[in-house]
């Protein structure tokens, strides 16, 4: 898409394809090693407890060791209706088995 060997500069470039040009330069970082084993983690407990909030969840992540804030814990969990509706599916198979 973008050509950074065209006679083209790279502002006009990005112009034509309406991108803003921080996203030329802008190279994704991985996540680390820790984050993956935190939002794992967040998943399990949003599973278990679909009422709890970014501070309950933070204060349970703490109690198991994780040195985290609030703000850590917000943006992780993007999808939480899936995390609830997963929940209530749960719930619904225990209540067949029974």
């Amino acid at each position: 898409m973008i050509d950074r060997d065209h006679d083209l500069p790279l502002t006009r470039q990005a112009q034509v394809l309406r991108l803003s040009r921080s996203r030329l330069y802008y190279l994704p970082q991985p996540v680390s090693a820790e984050d993956l084993t935190i939002m794992g983690r967040i998943d399990k407990l949003h599973l278990d407890f679909p009422f709890a909030g970014s501070r309950m969840l933070r204060d349970f992540l703490r109690g198991e060791g994780f040195k985290i804030g609030r703000c850590h814990v917000i943006p992780v969990p993007a999808n939480r209706e899936f995390s609830m509706n997963a929940a209530v599916l749960r719930e619904l198979e225990r209540l067949d088995a029974a």
